[in-house]
């Protein structure tokens, strides 16, 4: 099992207050590190990963990590970096995060990392299939959102849902409530404590096995 170093957060808050290219330039050596550690860490997660959920084996570290350059083209936040690490881990890698559910596991110091996943904000075609599915099937999904282990755990799925319902449904719909959905989301956060320890691996491990049949569903109907 693998941890985050304690260096890897210290390098993290510090960028926070010191999110200039100047300070980054002078302290590359310890991005190489964090970098490093954290490519690590997610490289454990995969391996672990895959001897449950098929679809994500074969996949490198590359293909699921971000960059820590934020894209400053179209926003008023001009800081260059990023103040977190994050991976997602998806069939395919995360540039298919828009076409399958996965794995989003974030790293960020002062309590704000965690294991998140489902889909965000999923585009239309897969959206409706999503919604069909939901239509002819929805006591599955209610079956696993309700599951004790999964409410325990994460409590309730999130996400940005419609006022009304969405075309083609009526709001008398045995489950409109899921069908009004935009996102179907669960998150999990991890204390630094926890997150710098084997406990922190472990946890996340169990969030990855507890989501799965969620993900699993959404990604049946899965347009390509």
């Amino acid at each position: 099992m693998k941890s985050i170093e304690k260096q890897t957060l210290e390098f993290l808050s510090e960028l926070k207050s010191n999110n200039n290219k100047e300070w980054f330039d002078r302290n590359r050596v310890r991005y190489e590190r964090a970098r490093k550690d954290y490519g690590s860490y997610v490289t454990a997660i995969l391996e672990a990963l895959s001897d449950f959920d098929p679809t994500i084996r074969g996949l490198g570290v590359q293909s699921c990590t971000y960059r820590i350059n934020r894209d400053i083209r179209f926003t008023e936040d001009k800081t260059p970096y990023k103040t977190h690490l994050g991976a997602f881990i998806v069939k395919g890698g995360k540039r298919f995060g828009d076409r399958y559910a996965g794995y989003y596991i974030h790293v960020e110091p002062d309590g704000n990392s965690m294991i998140a996943g489902g889909a965000y904000m999923p585009p239309m075609p897969w959206l409706r299939e999503i919604r069909e599915k939901i239509d002819t099937d929805g006591n599955r999904l209610t079956e696993i959102i309700n599951d004790r282990e999964f409410v325990d755990f994460y409590g309730s799925i999130e996400g940005e849902k419609l006022k009304g319902a969405p075309r083609g449904f009526t709001t008398d719909h045995p489950h409109i409530g899921l069908l009004r959905m935009k996102s179907f989301l669960v998150t999990r956060m991890i204390p630094d404590s926890t997150i710098i320890s084997t406990e922190g691996f472990e946890l996340v491990i169990k969030a990855s096995r507890l989501m799965k049949p969620l993900n699993d569903f959404l990604n049946d109907y899965q347009a390509v």
